[in-house]
């Protein structure tokens, strides 16, 4: 049984896509993948003579992932430089005889084609950036419209142009941004602007899955995979994005053994469902976004390093409206057209409005501003939303998001906006907590997911007293 235990262990390290290594407890290396000879610049059977000390001190490897997971005991994951010049991302992990550490197994990628692709784009965003600083034209004849809405403030021009840009490739697109700068509308245009329009858009929010429907959801299932499954089986999210754009949003919320999953699709190209024995091919262009700090995420340990690395090709980073008040009137006359559209009135902004909607800061950005301009809307009994309207609506919701204290808006002297909104945010969940019977309760009474409602209470130190 050893000798074909051996023979399999030894195809898969001749056979892996990865660059493995295996390592005894006192660092020597007692077997590498073929591929390693041409990321860490030596034949097999130097680095086999060789010991993980050896290879980080001569800079053939820094720092040496063996070493870390020798000292710690635990799995390790760290950025690598090589002596060849490539970087890579490599991973360690701990194997473990008679209660003693043994071995250390470990896997790298090289992620140096990345790096170039990534290091080419941001080079090319800051020549065009430069360019429109120095009063030159956009350098595409087309129109610059998003949704029938015209760009003019020069921050989003260029998030237009880059998009555009990288519209008919099929790179892996990262948008970030505040919550509600737009960030889905801007993952529909690119994929209108791309060659898949044709082919689905699929947008799927990774906060309001719960984490045990998770795999279900994305991968499908074959018949009987589970109890309660559905007779004829299902095709998962990723099955039905074939041939089109997968749109990932909160991609931050995505639990750790799905980001896992989703990297091997990635690098892959295949989905096995559950229950079943057979890989599929699937075919997509991958957007994500997240209002998250990603890289602050892979250094909490809650995102892994090398998915993030794989996401983030083409970073876009949507501006927010208080920094781009140029779009406030095109934004607004839109939503005002799809209001008398949708409620069958034609009712005008009056000229007074202007002012009170230009000064605002718009914390929500546009989601808040599409809010606002239909609460305004609803509460205007004429045909005219005037100055009074609009500030009503500004003033009310300042004084829904915001305290009474004595100080400046509304806030007390010391106090941030980010104190503020939590505080606020804290007492209408403490109050629902004695009204509702569950969490579900509350998710379906704020609009947002249960996992999302469960987070904010644990933030809190809140729990469900009814």
């Amino acid at each position: 049984m050893t000798d074909i235990n051996t023979k399999v262990l030894d195809t898969i390290i001749d056979t892996a896509y990865d660059h493995l290594f295996l390592t005894d407890a006192a660092g020597r290396v007692l077997q590498v993948s073929p591929g390693s000879a041409a990321v860490y610049g030596m034949s097999q059977d130097e680095l086999c003579a060789s010991t993980a000390q050896e290879l980080e001190q001569r800079g053939i490897l820094s720092p040496s992932v063996t070493l870390e997971v020798l000292r710690t005991g635990r799995p390790a994951q760290v950025m690598q430089n090589t002596g060849t010049g490539r970087r890579v991302i490599a991973e360690g992990y701990p194997v473990y005889w008679n209660g003693k550490l043994a071995r250390v197994i470990s896997r790298s990628r090289d992620l140096t084609d990345l790096q170039l692709l990534q290091d080419e784009y941001a080079l090319l965003q800051q020549r065009f950036s430069e360019h429109l600083k120095r009063g030159g034209a956009p350098l595409l004849d087309d129109a610059l419209e998003l949704d029938n809405l015209e760009v003019r403030s020069s921050l989003l021009r260029e998030v237009v142009m880059l998009l555009k840009r990288v519209a008919s490739t099929d790179a892996t697109v990262m948008m970030l941004g505040e919550s509600g700068v737009g960030k889905t509308a801007f993952a529909h245009q690119l994929h209108r602007w791309s060659q898949r329009s044709r082919e689905p858009f699929i947008d799927v929010n990774c906060a309001a899955i719960p984490e045990t429907l998770f795999e279900s959801e994305m991968f499908g299932y074959q018949p009987g995979a589970f109890s309660g499954a559905a007779r004829q089986g299902k095709a998962g999210i990723l099955e039905q994005a074939q041939g089109g754009t997968l749109f990932l949003d909160e991609i931050g919320e995505l639990p750790l053994a799905m980001q896992t999953k989703l990297l091997k699709v990635i690098q892959d190209g295949s989905i096995t469902r559950l229950g079943d024995t057979r890989s599929r091919r699937v075919d997509f262009r991958l957007v994500v976004a997240t209002n998250r700090d990603l890289a602050q995420q892979v250094e909490e340990g809650s995102f892994r390093l090398d998915l993030y690395y794989r996401l983030n090709v083409i970073p876009v980073t949507i501006p927010p409206l208080r920094e781009r008040r140029e779009d406030i009137p095109s934004l607004v006359e839109l939503q005002l057209s799809r209001l008398n559209q949708r409620y069958g009135s034609q009712k005008i902004l009056h000229p007074s409005a202007w002012p009170e909607l230009m000064n605002n800061d718009w914390p929500g950005n546009v989601r808040e501003l599409e809010n606002w301009m239909e609460r305004s809307w609803l509460s205007t009994p004429g045909d005219q939303i005037g100055a009074s309207d609009s500030e009503m609506q500004v003033k009310a919701s300042r004084s829904a998001g915001l305290a009474e204290d004595e100080g400046v808006g509304g806030l007390a002297p010391d106090q941030s906006l980010k104190a503020a909104l939590e505080s606020y945010e804290r007492e209408i969940l403490a109050e629902l907590c004695q009204q509702l019977p569950s969490t579900y309760a509350l998710a379906k009474r704020l609009a947002i997911s249960q996992p999302s409602v469960v987070r904010k209470l644990q933030k809190y130190g809140l729990r469900i007293t009814r």
